[in-house]
C-alpha cells in the first residue's frame, strides 16, 4: 500500500528556507479516508495548525525551545503541505494529537470548503479544547 500513497499525495520534501523544516509523517489512503501522521514530540497542540484548501492541506507551526524529554528534536518553524487528488469531504476531516503524533484524517467524497481543523485536547481535566487558528497561507 506504500507505494500507492504515490499516487494521491504529492508532497513538498524540502521545505523552504522561509519555511523552516518538515516533520517525518506517514501518509495512508483507506477505502474512505487519506490518513497523515505526522512527528511532533513536544511540540505544544497551541503551537501547531492544520489547515485545509481544496484539496491542500498544510501543517504549519513553531516549536520555540527544545525538549528535554526527547533525544532528537528539531527547533523554531516547520512546514508540512500536500495535495490530495480526488474528491475530499473537508466538513469530516479530523486532527487529534497524542503522544507527540499528530493524526489528520481527510474523509472523501462530498464538495471541499476551506476551513481550519480544531486537535481536541487530551489533557489532563479542566482543561479546555482551543479551536486552532492561525492566518492563511495561501
Amino acid at each position: 500500500m506504500r507505494h500507492q500513497v504515490g499516487h494521491f499525495l504529492e508532497q513538498a520534501t524540502l521545505a523552504q528556507a522561509s519555511q523552516g523544516w518538515t516533520p517525518l509523517t506517514e501518509e495512508e489512503e483507506t477505502e474512505d479516508a487519506y490518513v497523515i501522521k505526522a512527528e511532533m514530540p513536544g511540540i505544544p497542540r497551541e503551537n501547531i495548525t492544520v489547515e485545509m484548501n481544496g484539496n491542500d492541506l498544510c501543517i504549519t507551526g513553531d516549536l520555540d525551545k527544545r525538549s528535554d524529554k526527547v533525544l532528537t528534536q528539531r527547533k523554531g518553524r516547520f512546514c508540512y503541505r500536500a495535495s490530495l487528488s480526488g474528491v475530499i469531504d473537508s466538513d469530516k476531516t479530523e486532527a487529534t494529537l497524542d503522544r507527540g503524533v499528530l493524526t489528520v484524517r481527510i474523509s472523501k467524497s462530498g464538495e471541499s470548503k476551506p476551513r481550519q481543523i480544531p486537535i481536541p485536547s487530551t489533557g489532563p481535566p479542566g482543561t479546555t479544547t482551543r479551536k486552532v487558528c492561525g492566518s492563511s497561507l495561501w
